[in-house]
């Protein structure tokens, strides 16, 4: 399932930045939710986040449409 998500968000997050290779996606299992720790370029954020927060927003809704047989909640940060 872990990998499913991460796969998905680096799918979609590669081809909208400029340095693919300074991607990071660390997963961390909490007792009610499983985060993703995305980290970029800083040249990339803004890509990534896109005006008004729209991509981001989008890349999370996809992340959470995902059928998992885990309860638990998924969770996208960005990390400066």
């Amino acid at each position: 399932m872990k990998e499913n998500v991460k796969d998905l968000v680096l799918a979609i997050v590669t081809p909208l930045i400029t340095k693919p290779e300074a991607i990071k996606l660390e997963v961390t299992e909490l007792e009610d939710f499983i985060e993703y720790n995305l980290s970029v370029d800083q040249e990339d954020i803004g890509r990534v986040i896109g005006k008004q927060g729209r991509v981001i927003k989008a890349i999370r809704t996809l992340a959470y449409s995902v059928r998992t047989s885990n309860p638990k909640k998924i969770r996208i940060n960005i990390i400066d």
